[in-house]
């Protein structure tokens, strides 16, 4: 396969990706209040990564509303210890 051939590829890929919708908002329209659960622990671990770092609005397709919503959530989350702070090693 020359260089070319895998420009092409990861070229098609790039313009392949799926576009991201806010998990928050079912009909596309905030619903309010605006309010993600910090008690909801399942939610919140798919919204860090394995260091424990909030994951950006472009790698969930949050919306900037939620996105605010849910840096409260984990930080209130982690204050009670229903998350922690840094990863177990």
């Amino acid at each position: 396969m020359s260089r070319m051939d895998i420009r092409r590829r990861r070229k098609k890929r790039a313009r392949l990706k799926k576009k991201l919708k806010c998990r928050f908002m079912p009909d596309g329209k905030p619903v309010r209040p605006v309010y993600v659960d910090y008690k909801d622990v399942k939610l919140l671990r798919t919204l860090i990564d394995r260091e424990g770092r909030i994951l950006p609005r472009r790698r969930t397709g949050t919306s900037a509303l939620y996105q605010r919503a849910v840096r409260t959530a984990v930080l209130r989350a982690r204050f009670i210890g229903l998350l922690p702070y840094v990863p177990d090693e």
